[in-house]
């Protein structure tokens, strides 16, 4: 009787290189791959650092029962072949710091980390989460040499995150009854979107009157400040990696979901060659597409306002990066 060798079929298991081990970075890590998304490979300049990380989760697997794999390394040739690159590495916010205070220090983390990952990951879709966001994410792009719909930043899903939760807070209601959008930069100068918020399809703005919006909206342009404040010694962790894994995973899995995240802009809303908060097409290729929403004037104004901002400190990073080479 004839018979011939079994081959296996050739099987992609998507890959995430997460850079960067700290609580964002390891929280993200643990988020991917006990939602069964990908297997992760956790960068750290800190020897042994990853690798216990990577380990102590391994160990969990046998009661969260995934067969995910996460490896620790201090070397970038183990995050080869990544499909999505998540930048996480920089100095976090201490109390009194500002996101602006960090653009110094971390552009060049984010500079190095992302030309070395992208040359063993040419292909790969680059994340980017750490601050001051908007900046940072210009700073990956331009260092990634990659074409700009594949580079985006987490901020507004996040941002986005934080309005639902007060919102829901507010009205007693179930947060999965809540959609809200947020424009504009990831800081103070932040455009919370009360228009295209809604409630079970009902307009927040019929829900609540204007002085409870407003606030809400303040505390929303300073949840992060406030956990900062609360917590003196680090700054949030758990909503950021909920909000990128939410984007790896739309990635990966292909969604072409709607997310509010910082994309590149040439052209729409009137703006060029800046990296900003706007709503996205978000799948495997990247930013698929930029929705443009008919802003009122204020609305207009105040994003306006935010890229003139974030427009500066890009400058600001692009000079500081000259000087250094």
């Amino acid at each position: 009787m004839n018979s011939t060798a079994f081959t296996p079929p050739t099987c992609h298991r998507p890959r995430v290189a997460v850079i960067g081990a700290g609580r964002v970075g390891s929280t993200l890590a643990q988020r991917i791959i006990e939602k069964n998304l990908a297997d992760v490979v956790l960068l750290d300049v800190v020897e042994g650092w990853p690798q216990g990380i990577a380990l102590d989760l391994m160990e969990a697997r046998g009661v969260e029962r995934h067969d995910r794999a996460i490896v620790g390394t201090n070397d970038y040739a183990d995050t080869a072949n990544a499909d999505v690159v998540v930048v996480t590495a920089g100095r976090p916010r201490r109390p009194g710091m500002n996101r602006d205070d960090l653009i110094v220090s971390n552009a060049q983390i984010v500079a190095g980390a992302t030309e070395q990952a992208i040359a063993r990951s040419p292909n790969a879709i680059v994340l980017v989460v750490t601050n001051p966001l908007d900046v940072m994410t210009y700073v990956a792009w331009e260092k990634s040499g990659l074409p700009a719909r594949r580079v985006i930043g987490m901020a507004g899903v996040l941002d986005a995150a934080r309005f639902k939760t007060f919102i829901s807070m507010e009205l007693g209601v179930s947060i999965r009854e809540i959609d809200a959008m947020v424009l504009g930069d990831h800081g103070q100068l932040m455009v919370p979107l009360p228009r295209y918020c809604t409630v079970n399809g009902i307009p927040l703005t019929e829900l609540m009157d204007d002085r409870a919006i407003d606030r809400l909206v303040e505390r929303t342009r300073h949840g992060g400040t406030e956990i900062v404040e609360l917590m003196k010694t680090a700054s949030a962790y758990f909503a950021p990696a909920s909000a990128a894994c939410a984007m790896v995973e739309a990635i990966l899995r292909d969604e072409s979901r709607i997310l509010p995240g910082a994309a590149y802009l040439e052209g729409e809303y009137g703006l060029n060659d800046l990296f900003l908060g706007v709503p996205c097409r978000l799948g495997c290729r990247g930013v698929e597409k930029i929705i443009e929403l008919q802003l009122d004037s204020a609305e207009r104004e105040a994003f306006e306002a935010s890229a003139k901002s974030v427009a500066a400190r890009i400058h600001k990073a692009k000079e500081l990066l000259s000087d250094k080479i």
